[in-house]
């Protein structure tokens, strides 16, 4: 087998081990074998191709398009000429195809349904494009170490989706693809220099001069794996990424206790706010039937890290026969109890479990664990909403205007973890806050100033279009644009809260839904909402509304208090009002008629309220951007050292006579390393003078070009015969000046292999064994040895 053929082995074996990262995200595994299949035949059209041959654009062409028609057999045959050669309808269909996979990644909880043609296309479309990368830059264009880029791509794919329990693994089994990548093309270029002749054995143990470079290279690819793999768990772990998966969310144990993870169910909700089908998710029957404006909140994000709103690590239990009283409910608040009888769509698969708040007592099939601090449901050992059928006592909690008013401080305990802000957060959410709530008596008069400013007064709008945003600027961001989603309204009303002193989170779950003819209440796609949860000591937990057009406003908020300066606002509720709304949307004024009807710019749901969206700490960003930044520095690690090394050995240097030979010498090994790079290997056994003529020959260097080489050689000969050497200006630009004429007179992808994987960084392979050879010859020399006196006997 050649050298190239060879390689072309190992870039298609490279590729499918890296993609075996995949495979935790679908299920089944089988469309593995049919990449594997489809990476061989895309690799065997390169092989044919090299093999005529064909210009190097023309081969990655002939692979794109023999790529493209497996595709097209694949997913578009109905679609395409004769079954193979696709057409517009096919790239349509392709594109239906994509947009359906998009949906379905944002639906399905992982591991995603491989019946799903959409996540098939975009799974193998990615692992055959990979390919392909791969393929071009290790064997077309002979350069392995960039072709570790799209690897390292495709493996961060998979770690981010995936719930991270074997990435370590996967990480393993690409990492060891691409070093079998690297150490056969390191192979394939010491053959090409042609036989290596035997001589005496360098080292005691009889290891030659051709044998240490390779053994030593294979030790320090293993060290550097093994760092890779060790070194992780020493930095800060971030789990629960943005594109996590829920998972099960829950330790392990008997079942009756454990941990639930820091997962935020918000990752789909931008994502999904414009579809045009609004889906059922849930079906209400409630007892009494009157009990409009009906929430059902799923999880409470109760961490906030100046980026994003996540839940808390918290400890769960077993599901209690009867829920406690919720804390900080105090027994002069009014209150009933309603209860719900809930139908969840078979489809509609997530962990938490969609309750009012706060629940009395659950009854529901299955393997669910309690989660006391929010009072929530989740599901242990992959149990799901999907098809559940559940009854929920919650009470109505009616405080009055008075009461909150009236509310106490917090317990110290509770307000120092919910009115905890970071430092990254911007000032002026907290210079808003003052000014929106200037002149208030209380917390309460507080939270209704910041509930008008957003809903009312402040001129926001309520926008689908505007992405989630993240970072420390996202909310600042948001309070200058006035343009958002209940995602932004409900964060940027909690973190201004908790800059008042006020303890506060952020509830997600499902806006009351549309009664239906028979009694039940129908909860959509669309119905999906986020809104924040301000503690009011008496009260507990108290629900405010300050997203324009959505949900209902409760009455608490909209009644002057005896202290109070706030106005009477009597607003709609979009529940029970049929005139039009005074807040604007993001295209027009909604009424709630028009909400009924499903007419307005809505959230589709938590179909997928089944990822991770919270953002690391800036200490936790700033360690894994180093981290990521080393891992994209290592293909590209030949080209830096190399440049570092020019720039050491043309930069400053001493003006003594002492300095002279040192400097001439760097120069010349500069201008020797150059023209090897540029493919004219150095020849030590000939002189100065007759290494420039060969570098000039070989080079076809013009005239210029040529007199600085023959110059640099004439320094180097004067450095080593002549008695006093004195030093030559110019020599450092003599080399660039070579270096340019030999740049101009070679083919592009020689000019790039120069760059990126320059042939004379193997010097610092020779170097590493070098030293090593050095060292263990210094610990012989030093071990101790014991002989015999002569004549002794045993």
């Amino acid at each position: 087998m050649s050298g190239r053929a060879r390689l072309a082995l190992f870039a298609w074996a490279a590729t499918l081990m890296a993609s075996c990262a995949l495979l935790p995200l679908v299920e089944p595994a089988t469309w593995i074998l049919q990449a594997a299949l489809m990476l061989g035949v895309q690799s065997l059209v390169g092989a044919a191709t090299r093999r005529v041959p064909l210009a190097r654009p023309l081969t990655v062409a002939s692979q794109a398009l023999v790529t493209l028609m497996m595709l097209t057999l694949a997913f578009a045959r109905e679609q395409a000429v004769a079954g193979l050669v696709p057409g517009p309808e096919a790239f349509t269909h392709f594109a239906e195809l994509l947009r359906q996979g998009g949906d379905d990644i944002a639906r399905y909880a992982i591991p995603a349904p491989l019946e799903s043609d959409g996540i098939r296309l975009m799974i193998l479309g990615g692992v055959l494009v990979i390919g392909l990368l791969v393929d071009t830059l290790a064997v077309t264009f002979r350069s392995a170490a960039p072709a570790g880029l799209p690897l390292l791509a495709l493996y961060s794919v998979a770690a981010g989706l995936s719930d991270g329990g074997a990435d370590w693994l996967w990480f393993l089994v690409a990492a060891a693809g691409y070093l079998m990548l690297l150490l056969t093309e390191g192979r394939d270029r010491l053959s090409q220099w042609g036989r290596v002749f035997g001589g005496a054995p360098r080292t005691p143990g009889g290891e030659s001069a051709a044998v240490a470079p390779v053994r030593t290279g294979r030790r320090i690819g293993a060290v550097a794996l093994g760092m890779a793999l060790v070194v992780p768990a020493a930095l800060p772990a971030m789990n629960g990424g943005l594109l996590d998966g829920t998972g099960a969310g829950v330790g392990g144990g008997d079942g009756s206790g454990g941990t639930i993870s820091a997962v935020n169910p918000l990752v789909s909700l931008r994502d999904n706010l414009n579809t045009d089908e609004d889906r059922e998710v849930l079906s209400l029957r409630t007892q009494p039937e009157d009990s409009g404006g009906l929430y059902l909140r799923i999880v409470s994000l109760d961490d906030f890290d100046g980026t994003t709103w996540k839940p808390s690590r918290r400890s769960i239990e077993k599901v209690p026969e009867q829920f406690p009283t919720p804390i900080g409910l105090g027994p002069d608040i009014r209150r009933g109890e309603i209860t719900t009888r809930v139908s969840a769509a078979g489809w509609y698969r997530q962990d938490w479990l969609p309750m009012p708040y706060p629940p009395s007592s659950v009854d529901v099939d299955g393997d669910w664990r309690y989660e006391p601090e929010g009072m929530t449901l989740v599901g242990d050992h992959d149990q799901t909403t999907g098809g559940a059928a559940y009854e929920v006592k919650s009470l109505v909690v009616e405080p009055t205007a008075e009461q909150l008013a009236a509310a106490p401080e917090a317990p110290v305990a509770l307000r120092r973890e919910y009115t905890e802000v970071p430092k990254s957060l911007p000032a002026v959410v907290a210079r808003t806050a003052e000014q929106v709530t200037e002149g208030s008596a209380n917390h309460y008069e507080e939270a209704v100033k910041l509930q008008d400013y957003f809903s009312l007064t402040g001129g926001f709008q309520y926008d689908t279009q505007v992405q989630v945003g993240s970072g420390p600027q996202a909310i600042a961001r948001f309070l200058k644009d006035k343009q958002g989603f209940c995602v932004h309204f409900s964060f940027a009303m909690a973190a201004m809260a908790r800059t008042l002193g006020i303890p506060a989170r952020v509830a997600v779950g499902f806006a009351p839904g549309t009664p239906q003819a028979d009694g039940s209440v129908s909860v959509g796609l669309r119905d999906a909402h986020a809104w924040p949860e301000l503690y009011f000591e008496g009260v507990g937990w108290t629900r405010f509304e300050p997203t324009p057009t959505r949900g209902t406003v409760p009455e608490y908020t909209q009644t002057d208090t005896p202290s109070s300066t706030l106005p009477d606002t009597g607003r709609p509720s979009s529940a029970a009002s049929t005139a039009p709304s005074t807040a604007p949307s993001a295209s027009e004024s909604c009424t709630a008629e028009q909400k009924k009807l499903e007419a307005c710019p809505s959230e589709s749901a938590a179909a997928a309220l089944t990822g991770g969206g919270d953002g690391p700490k800036w200490y936790l960003a700033l360690a894994w951007a180093l981290g990521g930044l080393a891992a994209l520095a290592i293909p590209l690690a030949p080209a830096l050292w190399r440049a570092r090394t020019r720039s050491v050995r043309l930069g400053a240097h001493g003006r003594s006579e002492a300095d002279v030979p040192a400097h001439t010498l760097a120069v010349w090994l500069e201008l020797t390393d150059t023209a090897w790079d540029f493919g004219i290997p150095p020849d030590d056994s000939q002189t100065p003078r007759k290494a420039a003529a060969r570098i000039v020959r070989l080079g076809h260097l013009d005239p210029g070009a040529a007199a600085s080489v023959h110059r640099v050689a004439d320094a180097v000969e004067q450095v080593l015969y002549a008695p006093h050497p004195r030093p030559t200006a110019g020599l450092a630009e003599d080399v660039r000046r070579a270096a340019a004429g030999l740049r101009g007179t070679v083919p592009r992808g020689t000019r790039l292999r120069a760059v990126l994987a320059p042939r004379s960084t193997v010097r610092v392979v020779w170097a590493v064994s070098e030293w090593w050879t050095g060292v263990k010859a210094r610990a012989t020399a030093a071990r101790p040895t014991l002989r015999r006196p002569s004549g002794q006997r045993s």
